[in-house]
């Protein structure tokens, strides 16, 4: 091994690549792109639905044909970006991305709005992985890391909320085409940026064969997981054709991983998922976002439905915890990440998101934003803020170069699947308890406001049901951490350098 793959303790750290952190604005750019695309499209999608004539029955395709894309082909997207070269990556994902929103927003036709979506599944899979693998390669010291990753972190769990405003304010002052026009300037602005200012650093490619029977292996394994989810939220979970999803998915997905074990040059090494602090990582992240697409789901349903918020105040009500992921990531994850382990961030960061979660739990129609969600809210961010932060940076320490894409994808994957769980499962357990409560209730009610009554009732009943099992998933996220990431706080050494060839691999010095 070089001399550039580790340094003593007491060394000082690289320099890097001067223009960096010029880089990182263009890479959180394109980050937000993709983050606030899964919100932004969500509000527009009931005026849509109307011009293009989708019916109620294939609505559910503007949402899914994107996730079956995205989740199913990230592993994929990452070994691209490795063998490629993660720039080279990053910029033909901005670019496909554009011209796929472009082709969304001038869609004429349900299918045509299908097609747009999936094609911006394919390029953000390819996209996701280059953004954050270039992070890893590029912040080698660690406490720039931490600043990098406290900036990313916060767009990547703040963004999804500004793009309620956004779609809000576009929808209602502009046109729903605008939520898919929006994305191609920041994809503009971001692509050019990244072609004259990332300087990707040498030796870190991945130049071995693709592992063909392990892509094939992983999307359909993935796609029919994220898939099966999304069916047992429409069409219930004893449904034939959810039940042998589910199957295939777990066939398919053992077949990937004995595959992984024998080839020579795997898709995904297994090496990447085995490490404690990364497995560990990885698990947390999925499960702590289960809870977190619930939070989103429910509390705008109750925020309008219930509370008759407008979309542009519904937006505006998540800010609060947008500024608490702000000042979690930013302020105190940043701050501590280089002073103490990593899971006494991130345990307390899910604990304290858990309490925001368990304030929710009171929620009620006659609730105060002021004194029930606001507080509630706020806890939220500035826990996953927290915990987020050093959850990025972890997820790809002391990886080797050559698989900075796939571990960056795995990141993605986790929070994919979480995402396709936490929609389906806590949707159906607030159908349940919803429907429960209205036959229990709906006796009583002899005239119809006193019925219209019990339905809201029994919806904010359903929803406080759910949340209640998003705070488990909370709790269980912070158990996770605690009992499988052990590695202690970062020296300011190099992390995962991209010098030398691609089998050396810098060593992250820790401190337990």
């Amino acid at each position: 091994m070089s001399q550039t793959a580790a340094k003593a303790p007491g060394a000082p750290a690289p320099s890097g690549d001067a223009n960096r952190w010029k880089a990182l604005v263009f890479i959180a750019l394109a980050q937000l792109m993709v983050v606030l695309d899964a919100t932004i499209v969500n509000i527009a999608l009931p005026s849509a639905q109307t011009d293009l004539g989708i019916s109620d029955g294939n609505r559910q395709w503007v949402v899914t044909a994107y996730a079956l894309a995205f989740g199913g082909l990230l592993l994929f997207g990452g070994r691209i970006a490795d063998l490629w070269g993660r720039k080279r990556a990053f910029v033909i994902g901005l670019t496909g991305f554009a011209a796929a929103s472009a082709l969304g927003g001038a869609a004429t036709s349900g299918a045509m709005m299908f097609g747009a979506r999936a094609l911006q599944g394919v390029f953000g899979a390819m996209l996701a992985p280059a953004a954050l693998s270039l992070l890893a390669v590029m912040f080698t010291d660690a406490k720039e890391r931490a600043k990098a990753f406290g900036i990313y972190g916060a767009i990547a769990g703040g963004g999804g909320a500004v793009g309620f405003i956004l779609g809000g304010v576009l929808t209602e002052y502009l046109d729903w085409r605008w939520t898919f026009f929006v994305n191609i300037p920041f994809a503009i602005v971001a692509a050019l940026g990244a072609y004259f200012v990332i300087r990707e650093p040498e030796g870190g490619r991945n130049h071995n064969p693709l592992d063909i029977p392990g892509v094939l292996l992983s999307t359909l394994g993935l796609v029919s997981l994220v898939y099966g989810f999304t069916r047992a939220e429409s069409d219930g979970w004893g449904d034939a054709t959810t039940i042998g999803l589910f199957v295939a998915a777990a066939v398919l997905l053992i077949a990937f991983v004995v595959t992984e074990a024998r080839v020579k040059a795997p898709l995904l090494p297994l090496r990447v998922v085995t490490d404690r602090n990364r497995g560990g990582i990885y698990l947390s992240l999925g499960i702590a976002i289960i809870a977190m697409f619930g939070t989103f789901l429910f509390l705008t349903y109750y925020l309008q439905a219930i509370k008759g918020f407008s979309p542009i105040q519904t937006g505006f009500a998540f800010l609060p915890m947008v500024a608490g992921m702000m000042i979690g990531s930013t302020q105190i994850g940043t701050r501590l990440m280089t002073r103490v382990p990593a899971r006494l961030l991130m345990g307390p960061g899910f604990l304290v998101a858990a309490l925001g979660m368990l304030l929710m739990t009171r929620l009620e129609i006659g609730s105060s934003y002021a004194s029930t969600v606001l507080p509630a809210v706020l806890l939220l961010g500035l826990g996953m803020g927290t915990a987020f932060m050093p959850a990025m940076s972890l997820a790809t320490l002391g990886v080797e170069p050559r698989d900075a894409g796939v571990a960056s994808a795995m990141v993605n994957t986790s929070q994919q699947v979480g995402g396709a769980i936490g929609t389906a499962l806590l949707n159906t357990i607030a159908a349940s308890a919803t429907t429960s409560y209205i036959k229990d209730h709906i006796a009583t009610a002899t005239s119809k406001s006193q019925q219209q009554l019990v339905q809201m009732q029994g919806a904010v009943h359903g929803y406080t049901n759910a949340i209640w099992f998003a705070v488990g998933m909370l709790v269980l996220a912070a158990v996770a951490v605690v009992t499988l990431v052990n590695a202690g706080k970062p020296e300011a050494t190099p992390v995962a350098s991209g010098e030398g060839s691609a089998d050396e691999v810098a060593i992250p010095v820790v401190a337990h």
